[in-house]
């Protein structure tokens, strides 16, 4: 039997669900497709996600040259172009990793019926997440809405299986042996699929993957004290690396319960928060475009396209929002206290749909991915699954105090306030600092008004 491996948000050659079980029958074919219906939605053709996937598969396409094989690459809608590839190389039968978007949902069903009707069969693996959404119920059988009692009956279900992560052995030498005349590093794919290389602060591949756990594993133990100040380097950065797949979850887990810390600990919090999401979005997807909780579709927004329109562009006057939002347009990165930060500021004191902002991440952030952004937009409108209530608001004075004290991060992407003292720096005088925006908005005053355009929902 000659297999197919269709490698999507898994550009890894090790500890892959779906590779390993291709290369079990052997004579085994990966290939990888440039989505059309994907890459024609992004405005910018500089998108710096795309030359991150290329770097990634330019080192996966090396593994595999070194095992006298190669990656077969094309660039189309997978429905014709997966069929086009098994009819080329005689394939028996299509292996890939699950993908839990509604797109990719839909997607592997067209892919599935095209296959079909030439005879060939189509199997997809849980790979990118721990648990699926029935692995982990609640005592009645049903899914949970809240995270610390998933979090709690995750590790229970953990514990129960005496902590083993699966590792999917890989045997390359069962790869079919070809000669690629496409092969991606001898052709430029850039201009075929109509995009610009652009530098990105993070390199794409496994290799770059396994470097930053390394590291981060020398400070692991620090990460519950060190994750929400931007100006240290107390997280990981393997976001992106596992958003493509070029570590495997199983990886991270391993390196979370290897450390016996608390830092540890609530990174292996984190990573199950990422499963959380992934359920939510599995089993409720109408949240790609509604609220969680219905009620809150109800709500008028108030905020204008002018006020959001200087929330992108980082000129609000407020310094810490600013400096986010300055660094993610530039980088593509975004530390994810400031996530928070710039997310209920838009919300609830600009006053404007999460929607909007949600959508804007979802074209800037390097590491985007529709379950976490979504979530997280979620969880700061309050519209979300377990999300903190409407009431609650951040105050970007006091979380610009606590979380970058000195300014550090504000003075690097805000150099207006190179000179401002680390008093003056989170609410700066704009007699002082008139070459800095004044702020657009009360911080105060828009309080008052969220609490009462949110009031509709007290009422239902």
């Amino acid at each position: 039997m000659k297999t197919l491996c269709w490698i999507r948000r898994d550009l890894r050659l090790h500890d892959n669900h779906a590779l390993s079980q291709a290369l079990k029958f052997g004579d085994t074919v990966v290939a990888f497709v440039f989505d059309q219906n994907i890459l024609d939605k992004l405005k910018n053709k500089s998108d710096k996600r795309v030359t991150f996937i290329y770097e990634s598969l330019l080192e996966l396409d090396k593994e595999l040259q070194k095992k006298g094989s190669s990656l077969v690459v094309r660039y189309g809608t997978p429905d014709e172009e997966i069929p086009e590839i098994c009819k080329e190389f005689k394939i028996n039968k299509v292996f890939t990793n699950k993908d839990y978007e509604p797109y990719a949902k839909k997607r592997d069903e067209l892919v599935t019926k095209k296959l079909k009707t030439i005879g060939v069969e189509f199997e997809s693996f849980k790979d990118s997440v721990f648990f699926e959404k029935q692995e982990v119920l609640t005592g009645s059988g049903a899914v949970y809405k809240v995270f610390t009692p998933y979090k709690n009956k995750w590790l229970e279900k953990f514990e129960a299986q005496d902590k083993v992560i699966p590792e999917f052995k890989c045997d390359l030498k069962k790869l079919h042996h070809f000669s690629n005349k496409q092969n991606i590093q001898e052709v430029d794919w850039y201009p075929l699929i109509g995009f610009k290389k652009d530098s990105s602060p993070l390199s794409g591949g496994t290799s770059q993957a396994f470097k930053l756990l390394e590291n981060f594993e020398k400070h692991m133990s620090r990460y519950k004290e060190e994750r929400d100040f931007p100006a240290v380097p107390g997280t990981s950065n393997l976001s992106v690396h596992i958003r493509f797949g070029t570590i495997s979850l199983r990886d991270m887990i391993r390196a979370a319960i290897s450390k016996k810390s608390e830092g540890a600990s609530t990174w292996l919090s984190e990573l199950i928060w990422r499963d959380f999401y992934q359920m939510i979005l599995d089993t409720h997807p109408y949240i790609e475009k509604e609220s969680f909780k219905r009620e809150y579709d109800q709500i008028k927004w108030l905020g204008s396209d002018e006020h959001f329109q200087a929330w992108c562009e980082g000129r609000t006057g407020f310094p810490i929002v600013d400096a986010a939002m300055r660094c993610l347009n530039e980088t593509g990165m975004m530390h994810n206290r400031l996530r928070m930060i710039v997310a209920s500021f838009m919300c609830k004191i600009l006053l404007i749909d999460w929607r909007k902002g949600e959508k804007y991440f979802a074209e800037k952030l390097l590491d985007f991915d529709l379950a976490a952004n979504n979530g997280g937009w979620q969880w700061s409108s309050s519209s979300g699954c377990d999300a903190q209530p409407y009431f609650r608001i951040f105050n970007p004075y006091t979380q610009s105090e606590k979380f970058d004290a000195q300014g550090e991060f504000i003075k690097k992407w805000v150099p207006e306030l190179a000179n401002a003292s680390s008093k003056e720096i989170h609410r700066p005088d704009g007699l002082l600092f008139s070459h800095y925006p004044r702020p657009i908005v009360s911080y105060e005053a828009n309080r008052v008004r969220c609490l009462e355009m949110y009031s509709v929902i007290k009422k239902a």
